[in-house]
C-alpha cells in the first residue's frame, strides 16, 4: 500500500512540473498535504522565494561617505550577499515602495531614487533637491527620516530648519513618478519642533491618519497626528486625546513614540510624569483607538499598561500582523502581544541586551534590527508563539546607521 501510494503521488509530481528559466517548480499533491520544491539543475541545490532583500546605510572603517550594503533573506532569515553589494552610495535615512527605495543623500539636499532590480540590486534612476521648496532664498533644510504612504505613492520627507528663517522643522509630501523615480513636490508642513524624537509617522490601516509623539525632556511634549488627502498632501491633524489613569505618586503619562496597527489602534510608549520631570524608570506601553475623525481613545490605566524592561526607546515598530509589537532601544529589544483595542501583554524578556537603534519587520516574521554601537545586525523569526534568532545573526556590520526592508513578494 505505502509503495503504490508513493508511485501515485510521484506520477502526479511528474506531470505537475513547470520550467521557470533555469529553475522547475516541483509540486506533490495529496489529500493532506502540498510540498512545493524550488530547485535549479545546475547544482542540484533546493532552494526558495526570499523573504525579503535587506539593506543598510554603513560607514566602512577609515571612510566619511557610507554605502549600502544589501542582503537576501531567506525564508528561515538567513541572508545572502547581492550581486554588487557593498553599493558605492552617500546617503543615510532610506525608504522602499516595492520599485524604488529612496534615500536623503548626505552630499547634497537631495532625495535619491535607486530602482531596486529583480535580484535586489541597486540601480540610480534619479535625484530630487527638497531645499528648493522651502522658504524662497534660503535653501534651507536637512533631512532627517523618509517614510512612504501604505500604497508608496507618495514620500514624506522630514525636514530640519527648512522654514522660517531656517529655524522650524516639519514634513514635505512628494508623489513619486512611477516611470522615473522623479518626485513632485505638493506641500510642506511646518510642525515647529518635528515629529516623534525624530521617527516617521506611522498610518493606520486606512491609509489616511498617521501618528507620532515626543516627550522632549519632558517638557515639550506632544501627541503628533496627521491627515493624508487624496493626493497625498500630508497635513497637520487638530485632534483630540485623553491620557492614561495614572499612578498616585505621578499627575500624568506623556507619549513617547507611536506604531500603528493595521486597523484603527496605536499603541504608545508613555512615561509616568510630573511635568518638568518625568520617571526615571521603564516606560510603559498604552493602547488608543482612532476614530472617524482620527481622534485618540484609550481606556488604559497605570494597572493594566505593561512595563518595558527598556528605558530609553529608540524605535517602535509593529508587525504586519498587528498581533506583535516589538519595542527596542538602549538596553535591547523586548517584544509584546499586541491585542487591538485590549491591553498590550508582555510576550518575552530582551532577546538581546546590545543597544538597539532601528529595526523593520518583513511579511514573513522575521525582525531585522540594528545596534549602532555594537555593529550588529540581529535577525529574529517571530511568531504570536515562538521566538529564535535566525541562522548566522548577529551579523557584522561596520557603523550600521540606517536599516531599511523591502518584503517579498513586492506589492
Amino acid at each position: 500500500m505505502h509503495l503504490s501510494k508513493l508511485a501515485f503521488y510521484l506520477g502526479a509530481a511528474l506531470s505537475a512540473v513547470t520550467t521557470r528559466g533555469n529553475a522547475q517548480s516541483l509540486e506533490v499533491r495529496s489529500p493532506k498535504a502540498q510540498l512545493s520544491i524550488t530547485y535549479a539543475p545546475s547544482d542540484g541545490a533546493i532552494s526558495s522565494t526570499p523573504a525579503a532583500f535587506v539593506y543598510i546605510t554603513s560607514t566602512p572603517a577609515n571612510s566619511s561617505t557610507s554605502e549600502i550594503i544589501a542582503y537576501t533573506a531567506a525564508l528561515n532569515g538567513k541572508l545572502s550577499p547581492i550581486t554588487g553589494t557593498p553599493f558605492p552610495e552617500n546617503v543615510a535615512s532610506m525608504a522602499v515602495n516595492g520599485k524604488y527605495l529612496m534615500a536623503s543623500s548626505q552630499a547634497s539636499p537631495d532625495i535619491n531614487a535607486y530602482t531596486i532590480e529583480s535580484n535586489g540590486s541597486l540601480t540610480y534612476a534619479a535625484s530630487t533637491n527638497y531645499a528648493k521648496y522651502n522658504d524662497p532664498g534660503s535653501d534651507c533644510g536637512n533631512a532627517g527620516q523618509v517614510f512612504f504612504d501604505h500604497t508608496g505613492a507618495t514620500l514624506y520627507v522630514q525636514e530640519f530648519n527648512a522654514s522660517s528663517a531656517c529655524a522650524n522643522t516639519g514634513i514635505a509630501s512628494f508623489t513619486v513618478e512611477k516611470s522615473t523615480g522623479d518626485l513632485s513636490y505638493l506641500s510642506f508642513v511646518n510642525t515647529g519642533a518635528f515629529p516623534g524624537n525624530s521617527l516617521a509617522a506611522s498610518f493606520i490601516g486606512n491609509n489616511v491618519y498617521a501618528y507620532t509623539a515626543d516627550d522632549s525632556a519632558c517638557m515639550y511634549w506632544e501627541f503628533y497626528g496627521f491627515s493624508r488627502s487624496s493626493n497625498g498632501l500630508l497635513n497637520y491633524l487638530a485632534m483630540n486625546y485623553n491620557l492614561p489613569t495614572p499612578p498616585s505618586t505621578f499627575s500624568t503619562y506623556l507619549p513617547n513614540q507611536a506604531a500603528a496597527d493595521p486597523t484603527n489602534h496605536v499603541a504608545f510608549s508613555m512615561a509616568p510624569a510630573d511635568p518638568p520631570g518625568c520617571a526615571s524608570g521603564p516606560l510603559q506601553l498604552a493602547t488608543y483607538t482612532v476614530d472617524a475623525s482620527g481622534n485618540l481613545d484609550t481606556t488604559n490605566t497605570y494597572a493594566d499598561m505593561p512595563a518595558t524592561s527598556i528605558a530609553t526607546v529608540y524605535d517602535m515598530k509593529m508587525a504586519p500582523s498587528g498581533k506583535l509589537l516589538a519595542v527596542a532601544g538602549q538596553e535591547g529589544l523586548q517584544i509584546f502581544h499586541f491585542n487591538g483595542a485590549s491591553p498590550i501583554t508582555k510576550y518575552t524578556g530582551l532577546l538581546t541586551t546590545e543597544p538597539i537603534n532601528q529595526m523593520f519587520w518583513d511579511n514573513n516574521s522575521h525582525l531585522y534590527a540594528i545596534s549602532q554601537s555594537s555593529g550588529k545586525l540581529f535577525v529574529f523569526t517571530i511568531t504570536p508563539t515562538s521566538h529564535e534568532e535566525a541562522p548566522g545573526s548577529p551579523h557584522a556590520i561596520s557603523s550600521p546607521n540606517n536599516i531599511i526592508i523591502q518584503p517579498l513578494p513586492r506589492n
